[in-house]
């Protein structure tokens, strides 16, 4: 029995496309196509909460990437996210549904709308993930504008943040009269605007929602810069991570919930869940068959990827040498994702790995574990056991077997070890994630 019993383990499934390998597509027995079907989404979800995941989590991009000859070289992130999960909601009962939206790229009134409307229409399921947007392909899909440095791109985020939740909170909870007879719809003064005027965003409101089963849609930040952590003291109820190794994930969150502290907020206030790639055999040999074959598939793609997860050249990098020593080297601030980055330039400055190497241990900006599923049960219990996270995104590396096969043989292990639910015990994400749900801002 864990000594973590007494705390609640949080699960949730981020689902990018076939899966999270990038020769997911292709492994044997996979529909290549499935991620733009219905039946697939709809089999996820399914299997997700018949293992009591807390949530399903979406990434979103709103570019796609084509090789010089014009060709897509795979399954990528397609549907609208809040899109897509509204249509699960309809076909799930329990699990949570956390979109990503960009504050850089979205608008605050059209935001809060949507995922409010998401909050109501699955019973109080809702969350936003907030993230910012630093690449030029984006923006070239929304006007063009120039890209903000990373200080500016979160000072708007800051802001785009204030005037969503400001906007969840213009109705009070007893808006509403509903008097037929009186004729009377809503108590006088219980509907206001919000009258913001800021630095980016101008927004009377009120919103034409009022206040959703939550209260408020739960807010996860997705982002390892330290303007993200204070963005997520600030305001967030969950934190999406990178976190290769288990010293990581300690300095991670004691520094978080230092920042949160300063906040006003209790220091346990943030679920953690940092991603969590696996693959999965019955055991580690049969594992470590089902990555080979998955990494054969891949060949070189593989060793592009980590080039662009790093921000330089694929011709910098060499599969059984270590990484370029300026890059390891510099103390400068990449304009790319900084958490992703900097997992794996620790890993690689602690351990002198090759790129090789890299790659049996990060996989799609997170860490990867290839085992049995005793194996990524107890790797699990030790980072929870620590109080290092409070649960983890988790990244299959094939849809939907790899999550069939986590259901079916690591949930029984986590539950016997009593450290997650056998069944869900509310209705709500916030019940699901231990958070309480929060007073109108008027009502405080």
């Amino acid at each position: 029995m864990s000594n973590a019993s007494k705390r609640q383990l949080h699960l949730g499934l981020n689902v990018l496309a076939a899966g999270m390998h990038p020769a997911a597509w292709q492994f044997p027995g996979t529909d290549p196509l499935g991620y733009v079907k219905l039946s697939q989404w709809r089999h996820i979800a399914e299997v997700a909460e018949r293992g009591t995941f807390d949530a399903i989590f979406l990434a979103d991009g709103v570019n796609i990437p084509l090789s010089p000859t014009r060709q897509v070289i795979g399954p990528v992130n397609s549907f609208d996210p809040v899109i897509l999960l509204s249509v699960l909601a309809g076909l799930t009962t329990h699990i949570g549904l956390i979109p990503t939206v960009s504050t850089t790229i979205d608008n605050p009134f059209s935001l809060a709308r949507r995922i409010a409307s998401l909050d109501h229409l699955s019973g109080g399921r809702a969350a936003w993930n907030v993230v910012t947007t630093w690449d030029a392909a984006t923006s070239e899909n929304f006007g063009g504008k120039p890209r903000a440095d990373r200080e500016e791109r979160y000072a708007q985020a800051v802001e785009f943040v204030d005037v969503v939740r400001a906007l969840w909170d213009s109705w009070d909870d007893d808006a509403f009269v509903a008097d037929q007879t009186s004729g009377q719809f809503t108590r006088p003064g219980s509907v206001n605007p919000i009258d913001h005027q800021g630095r980016y965003f101008s927004v009377k409101g009120p919103l034409n929602l009022p206040r959703s089963p939550q209260g408020q849609a739960v807010l996860f930040q997705a982002g390892g810069s330290a303007w993200g952590l204070d963005l997520a003291a600030r305001h967030a109820d969950g934190v999406f991570a990178s976190l290769g190794t288990l010293d990581h994930a300690l300095e991670f969150t004691a520094d978080l919930r230092r920042r949160t502290q300063a906040y006003g907020r209790p220091a346990d206030a943030i679920r953690v869940m940092p991603g969590l790639s696996f693959i999965l055999g019955g055991t580690e040999a049969e594992a470590r068959e089902r990555a080979r074959v998955l990494n054969d598939l891949a060949g070189d793609r593989r060793l592009g990827a980590l080039a662009r997860q790093l921000g330089v050249d694929v011709a910098e990098l060499a599969w059984d040498k270590p990484l370029p020593q300026e890059l390891l080297d510099t103390a400068e601030l990449s304009p790319h994702s900084q958490g992703a980055r900097e997992i794996v330039l620790r890993i690689a400055r602690r351990e002198s790995l090759t790129a090789r190497q890299i790659l049996d241990r990060v996989q799609s900006w997170h860490r990867l574990v290839v085992g049995s599923p005793e194996q990524l049960a107890d790797t699990i219990d030790e980072w929870f056991s620590a109080g290092a996270v409070d649960g983890f995104n988790l990244m299959p590396d094939v849809e939907p077997s790899g999550l069939e096969a986590f259901v079916d043989h690591v949930v029984p292990i986590l539950r016997r070890k009593g450290i997650f639910r056998h069944e869900y015990a509310g209705s709500t994400l916030r019940d699901h994630l231990g958070l309480s749900r929060p007073a109108s801002a008027r009502s405080q």
